[in-house]
């Protein structure tokens, strides 16, 4: 413990990632300093889903009971034809996928995950979190990294022995990286996500009440776009995501994007949907960006977690628990390889590539199965049809029943 103690960890970044990082980094005996360059820390986006890979992990932190009050257990995954609004496949969730995968799937708010995690953060006396700071650069020395950390127009030098870039799609430190290093740059998908939130008393709430379950994911599916609702803040509000294919809009969380590409996009469906579009509007427009898997970590010492690494298209629902895995698992390998650092960040990231690819495919599969037409929306819905629900739940085993592994510590 004495050694595990005496080495600095640095975080940039206090998002889903950064903070989940400090609380595993600290939980295995290590000091913390956690860097965010917002002063004030704001939930980007909207609602998110968790699934049991995340909570479990959440559980071990102590976060998830801070969770649940504010979280919705939703009954099951629910997918619908857009255009007749006819269920084509259910996948259960609640209590049989609790049972199943050995923790709840959740649906929140990101503002409430993130308070959560604040909560636990703000417990720890191991973890220093300072905001308003912002990691502008990073002088790499055997067994030690320094990060140039500005604050109020002051730019103080923080050492450590590991840095922790948690810092999103966006990520300065990535960015830094890549002109001497060469780490990936993030790249536009083509793809936007429109995002609005309804509370359930509004026109647009009562009319998501009649074509989808209230009690559920559903993912309304059509050529041109698919959009996913569930709901949020203790069942008051819908989350609701629309993802089109568009033109590239601001860098930045989110942009101005003409609502005519929506529209567009949702011609031929089923009136109650387009009636459900125009009355939740106005629509928030978010670029989707990505970072290809080139590169992870620096044996000096340097590791990327969650978006900053290999942010992802959202399409398998995976993006927050990616981050909280990433985060555990580097925690662990680090405390379980004291005196080897080189051989911590390489075990750690020979172990999560394959894992990210594979969730990486389902999200690519899942797109295309999404918006689907003609003869191959067909094969899918004959294949929906006739696969069980039981069938469709344990093709995600691999996905949800993921487990953080053991490494023998020396």
């Amino acid at each position: 413990m004495t050694e595990t103690r005496s080495r600095q960890i640095v975080i940039a970044g206090a998002g889903i990632a950064g903070l989940t990082a400090a609380l595993a980094f600290a939980e295995r005996g290590f000091p913390v300093r956690l860097f965010e360059q917002a002063r004030q820390l704001e939930a980007t986006g909207a609602g998110l889903q968790l699934s049991p890979n995340a909570t479990r992990i959440l559980r071990r932190l102590g976060v998830l009971d801070r969770l649940l009050p504010e979280a919705i257990r939703p009954q099951a995954v629910v997918l619908k034809d857009a255009r007749s609004l006819r269920e084509l496949a259910r996948v259960p969730l609640g209590e049989a996928g609790e049972k199943r995968w050995g923790a709840p799937y959740l649906v929140a708010h990101r503002a409430d995950l993130q308070a959560a995690l604040m909560a636990a953060v703000a417990e720890r006396p191991d973890i220093e979190l300072v905001t308003g700071a912002r990691v502008t650069n990073i002088a790499i020395e055997p067994q030690r990294v320094t990060a140039t950390v500005e604050s109020d127009g002051t730019a103080t030098d923080v050492g450590g022995d590991l840095l922790v870039a948690a810092d999103g799609v966006w990520s300065s430190v990535r960015a830094g990286l890549a002109r001497t290093a060469g780490f990936a740059a993030n790249r536009f998908s083509g793809e936007l996500a429109w995002r609005a939130t309804v509370p359930a008393e509004t026109a647009a709430g009562q009319t998501f009440a009649q074509i989808g379950a209230t009690d559920c994911v559903t993912t309304f599916l059509h050529p041109g776009f698919h959009m996913v609702a569930y709901p949020v803040s203790k069942g008051s509000s819908f989350n609701l995501a629309a993802f089109t294919k568009g033109e590239r809009i601001a860098e930045g969380w989110s942009g101005h994007a003409d609502p005519a590409i929506l529209s567009a996009a949702m011609r031929s469906t089923a009136a109650t949907l387009a009636k459900l579009a125009a009355l939740a509007g106005p629509w928030t427009a978010f670029p989707i960006h990505t970072v290809a898997q080139r590169r992870w970590t620096m044996p000096e010492g340097i590791a990327l977690i969650g978006d900053a690494a290999h942010a992802m298209t959202p399409f398998a629902a995976q993006g927050a628990a990616m981050a909280i895995e990433d985060a555990a698992t580097l925690a662990n390998l680090v405390a379980d390889f004291p005196g080897d650092q080189r051989q911590s960040l390489t075990v750690w990231e020979n172990l999560r590539r394959p894992r990210v690819e594979k969730v990486l495919k389902r999200g690519a599969l899942n797109r295309l199965a999404w918006h689907a037409k003609g003869p191959v929306a067909v094969a899918r819905n004959l294949v929906l049809a006739t696969r069980p629900a039981e069938k469709l739940a344990a093709d995600l085993d691999w996905l949800y029943g993921w487990e953080e592994r053991t490494v023998m510590r020396r």
